[in-house]
This record gives structure tokens, sequence and C-alpha cells, in this order.
């Protein structure tokens, strides 16, 4: 600290930072505080939606992902089956072919980018909040996947299960335990 005192050094551009700083600063932090606003009232309107008791009662869906995929899904009226939803989503495995060659199931690259992040984070979440997911997971590893191809195929298992609450307007119900999981 004596040190600190002692120094005659000036470093060029110190009166520019001692202006430019505080601004900086008072922008981020009126930023931080639009950023607050709008979430209340992304939970107030989501909470104003008829849908969004059935999406939050799945565990590892919380008010952002309800909101996310409200605003892409909908209703889910627009999907005839969950594999178009997951098709949509790009959860769906995709068959490369060119002539007679077929190079197998990849990933898709394709498909509702946000949704797909939504969802992805919500199996993601429901590795800690629902057993059921967890040992869905787990399976899909001791099968030798990897933890994002895993975290895909329990992603799409739960868009099955989007899909059905969806449809039936129901809230999640968890499996009777001893029974096929449903992720």
């Amino acid at each position: 600290m004596k040190a600190l005192g002692e120094q005659t050094v000036t470093v060029p551009g110190t009166a520019a930072a001692d202006t430019v700083l505080p601004k900086l600063a008072a922008s981020l932090a009126a930023v931080l505080d639009q950023r607050a606003e709008i979430a209340t009232q992304v939970e107030q309107v989501l909470d104003a939606h008829p849908l969004a008791e059935v999406l939050t009662s799945r565990p590892g869906v919380g008010v952002r992902t309800a909101a996310r995929i409200l605003l892409d899904v909908g209703d889910g009226s627009a999907f005839r089956t969950a594999g178009h939803l997951a098709a949509y989503a790009g959860l769906a495995p995709v068959t490369r072919r060119s002539g007679t060659s077929i190079r197998g199931e990849f990933p898709a690259r394709s498909g509702n980018k946000h949704l797909k992040r939504a969802l992805f984070l919500s199996a993601f979440a429901a590795l800690r909040a629902d057993p059921v997911s967890r040992a869905y997971y787990d399976r899909k590893r001791a099968q030798g996947k990897k933890h994002n191809a895993a975290l895909i195929c329990l992603a799409r298992r739960r868009c099955d299960v989007l899909h059905a609450m969806l449809k039936a307007r129901s809230h999640y119900q968890r499996p009777p335990v001893g029974s096929a999981p449903a992720a």
C-alpha cells in the first residue's frame, strides 16, 4: 500500500477511464434492471396462460423453458405426432443417404434451434430433479452413449411426453415404480 501511494507513473488513458467506467457501470445496471423487469413480465404472462401449469408440472421445466415452449409450440395442435414435434425441434435422428450408400443416423442439424436448446437444457435440469429421467440417462450411458448423445436421447423422450401432455392438457404424472420409464 505504501508503494502504491508513492507511485508516480501515470498510465495513458487513466483520465478517460475515470469518466467512461462510471457511465458503463450505470448503463450495465440499467440493463440488469430492465432484464429483471422483463423477466417479471414474462412470468406474469406465463401465469395467465392456461397451459402454464401443465408445462411447469414437468420436472426440469421452469418459467423460461415453459415460455419458450409456448412461443414455439403453442398448444401442440400443429403437430400430429410426437415425432413431428421432435423433428421440428431438431431432436429426431436423420439418416444420411446418397445414392445407394446409407450412413446411419446422426443428430439433426436442422430444426428450431431455440426450442432444441430449451428441451436440451430441460433434460439436463431433469437429471437432478426427476429420478425417472436420471434412470433413462444412466441406461443410455450404460449402452455406450456419450453425455451429449444421452442427453439428446433424453430430450427426445421428454419431447414425446410433452406432446402427450399438451394433447391431453394434463399435468405430468410420474410413472409408477417398476413400470417402463417415460423419462
